[in-house]
């Protein structure tokens, strides 16, 4: 038996190392048939990547879903692209940013400190219950605690073109402020050159046109004026140069795309039979006075049938104040010296003198969303949007995206004039143009038609579609701010994939215009959006 039980034991080890053998076999036929990617490797081409700097606003900071916060900060096109750089044989150097050590960041201050998110809000959300964004607590932007003189990116969210060779932006903004190498003295532009660049990228120009479309056109004068916007730009990117780095300028992006002026419908009031009767019953005295003023006094019948508000079962239009419209103060005064209206129904009329129905054409902004239906002084029967005009700062109307269209398409034309005096002055291809609204005008799915109405480049017409999303890697990409969309909650700055989709485009750019070879990134391996319950 003892001699039986050592045989089986043989027999069973002999099995076994056979076994593994035969495994091993079918392991390295499957290798040889199937072999393992390499590590990638490229080329730089004629550049040099070993000190790669960042000049930009908030997208290239990594500000994302209302605020700068760690996980996002790490996940800009820029960090990206220098990852990309560091790759075996591109000779890429290290990037360093001015971390914010924050994991919610701040967006505002908090309204409602009960709510039990503390005094200040932080980055938003996707709730999946509510489908909607929904703010985290938050804090303020601690200083940056590292090193200054070794950092790479120098992109300060709020930052404009006027902005970069200013000492007072460490002032007036904390962003700024936290990482500037000697606040209220030095500059942006001067903490970037003392970095000694190689390459650069320049992201800068959407914040001299965006506050003013984010406010509803509150104020023309927070567009930049071209003189100044050229005079900046053309001393910015000529220092730059003048440096020795060779670098990418990206164009202004058509931020009336993004999903910030999308999101709300212009008829985001649903109503049922029974209540939009009501709300009529209660506008008839409106729309005699509308009448009034066209018999008596001869105002124009067309502007005043445009104002009149009549409601029906189902989606209706916003009610909004448009400051464009004549003031018909002085009117309603006027009906109310004839005897035509009593004193209170001139108080009632107040609040109407300069509002309309929204049409198809107008943009209510994302922060219509929380304002829609807010009872206005106390009075449940006063409505925002619906019996009472919502403010101007909601609104984007035909009018003021005219101003945000033409600004933009401005800016832009100035960019491309002075990249070419640039390269014209150093005598070589320094500064290459990345037209950003290529992508943007293919994610919003742009017809031609409106592509041209918006006065986009000539290859954004082209690459506009029709159809909404973008196809990567044979996915298509959302463009909003969904799960499977390309934008943060905040409804204009990119996610980490819509960052990536950018990342590749200046590749394409970069290997085309300068003879390199780099890899490109795998966008759909990065997250979209953080979600919650």
């Amino acid at each position: 038996m003892k001699s039986i039980k050592y045989y089986l034991i043989a027999l069973s080890t002999l099995i076994f190392i056979t076994a593994c053998d035969e495994d091993q076999r079918q392991i390295e036929d499957q290798l040889n048939q199937n072999p393992l990617p390499s590590a990638p490797t490229g080329d730089p081409g004629e550049l040099s990547f070993s000190k790669y700097v960042s000049i930009g606003n908030s997208i290239a900071a990594g500000y994302q879903d209302g605020a700068l916060y760690t996980n996002a900060q790490e996940r800009n096109f820029a960090s990206f692209l220098a990852t990309q750089l560091q790759i075996s044989g591109v000779g890429g150097g290290a990037f360093n940013q001015p971390d914010i050590n924050s994991i919610n960041g701040f967006s505002s201050a908090n309204p409602d400190p009960s709510n039990g998110l503390g005094d200040y809000l932080g980055r938003f959300q996707l709730s999946l219950s509510l489908l909607r964004p929904v703010p985290t607590a938050g804090e303020l932007p601690p200083d940056f605690g590292g090193t200054k003189s070794t950092l790479n990116n120098f992109a300060v969210p709020g930052m404009k073109v006027v902005d970069a060779a200013d000492p007072t932006l460490a002032v007036r903004n904390p962003l700024y402020g936290r990482f500037a190498s000697s606040p209220g003295i030095s500059t942006v532009l001067g903490d970037a050159l003392a970095a000694s660049p190689t390459f650069f990228t320049f992201e800068l120009g959407a914040n001299d046109v965006l506050g003013y479309a984010t406010s509803g056109g509150l104020d023309e004068t927070d567009i930049t004026g071209a003189v100044d916007f050229q005079t900046e730009l053309s001393n910015s990117l000529g220092a730059l140069a003048a440096s020795g780095a060779k670098g990418v300028v990206v164009h202004i992006p058509m931020m009336l795309t993004t999903p910030f002026f999308r999101a709300v419908p212009y008829n985001a009031v649903p109503l049922d039979a029974t209540t939009a009767a009501t709300l009529n019953g209660a506008f008839a005295a409106f729309n005699q006075a509308m009448d009034g003023i066209v018999g008596a006094l001869g105002h124009d019948a067309a502007d005043a049938n445009r104002r009149k508000v009549n409601y029906v079962a189902g989606p209706n239009p916003l009610l909004i104040f448009d400051d464009a419209l004549e003031d018909l103060g002085p009117k309603f005064d006027i009906l109310m010296g004839a005897g035509a209206i009593t004193p209170a129904q001139r108080a009632a009329l107040d609040p109407f003198r300069q509002s309309r129905p929204a049409v198809s054409g107008d943009l209510p902004l994302l922060t219509a969303a929380g304002e829609i239906q807010r009872v206005i002084g106390g009075n449940p029967l006063l409505l925002s949007g619906i019996s009472y005009p919502i403010g101007d700062r909601f609104i984007l109307t035909q009018a003021e995206q005219v101003n945000v269209v033409t600004a933009r398409a401005t800016f832009n034309a100035i960019i491309s004039g002075v990249v070419q005096a640039v390269n014209a002055g150093v005598g070589s291809t320094a500064l290459v143009e990345y037209d950003v609204n290529v992508q943007m005008a293919d994610i919003a799915g742009l017809t031609p038609a409106l592509a041209t109405q918006l006065a986009l480049s000539p290859a954004a017409v082209a690459g506009a579609d029709g159809v909404q999303g973008i196809i990567v890697d044979g996915v298509s990409l959302a463009p909003d701010f969904s799960p499977n969309g390309v934008f943060s909650t905040d409804g204009i700055h990119p996610n980490p994939r819509g960052h990536g989709i950018v990342t590749n485009a200046i590749i394409d750019l970069i290997n085309s215009s300068f003879g390199a070879s780099i890899p490109k990134m795998n966008v759909l391996a990065l997250r979209s959006i953080l979600t919650t319950d």
